[in-house]
């Protein structure tokens, strides 16, 4: 049987439940404003903690986005998920008879899983013991709930697939929808990540040491650790041949992708493996590093992570580095969603024409060498060809996502 030629895929659909605004036109808005959604905490009681700040989503109200899942039984990252893909689906302008009827699904990253459920049913469990426990809160406690509220929203009867490699996880989720898509072996694919703020990852964090007391500053000489946030992204992907037949918008192209884990730390990245997977990543898209214009960093705000991400961009780019801001300044660490609501504003850039900022910048860390454009406070007008979108985790998972401006 001869191999089927591989398609052109496209993003044509964005969704965004995020810290500064809901939707992916507020959500762009509010990024290249600089705008800032750290807020004190109101999910748990922070009053334990020095850093009590976090980028949550406070204006959501799930009934006012989804249209067939019932809130009280499902956990708030799902219902993140599956309002995020409602969003993206919207955005699209396809027929929802069209994508629940073709082989469509979801895949959709996560650290945490439903960590909020879990947080309500270990307060149980220590005053009421295991009998205790309350069976709706059970049954939304596994983290494959995440992509099945995607697919029960939307009707979908393709996989339904949560990818738990934490912060990289929506960067895996959108190359592995970008591989489904492209072979043949799905007609359309939602692809993202969702995660909620909770006072486990609140605590693990700043049990590291890897917590900001107030705001995130990545870049910044002062910089002293993230601010944990929380949200919904997802993407919607289609082949080429298909969104131009509809007359879809096309946001961009997935150029290629790259994905690679060196495990040579439990929480401390590495440049030669992250510089490796940039390299790996501009040769699966065809691409070479002249011609990226906008890094959409990782961009933690840790003294660590931003040193050895700049340094591992060094590694390819040499002295001529592309500009390389962190939205992390912005909306805090969202975790498993954090790579895919970079992809969605590198979609924006490149539709726009806006490089996105790094906010909270003070002074940038000289120890980060010559050259270095972090494009401090607002987004600046530039026009932007192709983008390079980082998602580095815990156990040195990388992934680099390449997109293009569709021409």
């Amino acid at each position: 049987m001869p191999d089927t030629p591989l398609r052109r895929v496209v993003i044509t659909g964005l969704g965004a439940v995020s810290p500064v605004g809901i939707g992916a036109e507020v959500f762009a808005g509010a990024v290249r404003a600089g705008r800032v959604g750290i807020e004190p905490i109101r999910s748990f009681d922070a009053s334990p903690f020095p850093s009590r700040n976090a980028g949550e989503v406070n204006d959501f109200e799930p009934t006012e986005i989804l249209r067939n899942l019932d809130p009280d039984r499902w956990g708030r990252s799902g219902l993140l998920a599956a309002a995020a893909a409602r969003l993206a689906v919207e955005d699209s302008g396809i027929e929802p008879e069209l994508l629940s009827s073709s082989r469509s699904g979801s895949i959709m990253g996560t650290t945490s899983g439903e960590s909020a459920v879990g947080q309500s049913l270990g307060g149980q469990w220590l005053t009421q013991g295991l009998k205790g426990l309350e069976p709706r809160l059970v049954g939304q406690m596994p983290a494959s709930q995440i992509a099945n509220a995607v697919n029960a929203e939307l009707g979908l009867s393709g996989d339904a697939q949560t990818i738990p490699t934490a912060c990289s996880a929506s960067n895996y989720a959108l190359g592995y929808a970008f591989d489904m898509v492209r072979s043949g072996e799905a007609d359309f694919m939602l692809a993202g990540g969702a995660d909620v703020v909770n006072r486990l990852t609140h605590s693990g964090f700043y049990a590291l040491g890897a917590m900001a007391a107030d705001l995130p500053r990545p870049f910044d000489a002062n910089r002293a650790g993230i601010v944990t946030g929380e949200g919904g992204a997802a993407l919607l992907l289609e082949p080429l041949d298909h969104a131009l037949a509809r007359g879809a918008h096309v946001y961009a192209e997935v150029l290629g992708y790259a994905a690679n884990c060196d495990a040579e730390h439990m929480v401390h990245p590495d440049a030669t493996s992250i510089a490796a997977c940039i390299r790996a990543a501009h040769r699966n898209a065809g691409v070479t590093p002249e011609q990226i214009d906008y890094i959409c960093a990782h961009g933690t705000g840790t003294p660590t992570n931003d040193s050895t991400e700049v340094n591992a961009v060094r590694q390819v780019f040499g002295d001529q580095l592309p500009p390389i801001s962190s939205l992390k300044s912005m909306l805090g660490h969202t975790m498993g969603a954090a790579s895919g609501f970079g992809a969605i504003a590198s979609c924006k850039a490149l539709e726009q024409g806006f490089l996105p900022p790094t906010a909270n910048l003070l002074e940038i860390d000289p120890e980060l060498g010559p050259g270095v454009d972090v494009v401090p406070g607002r987004g600046r007008d530039a026009r932007v060809e192709i983008v390079q979108n980082h998602g580095f985790a815990f156990g040195g998972n990388n992934v680099i996502t390449i997109l293009g401006r569709y021409s």
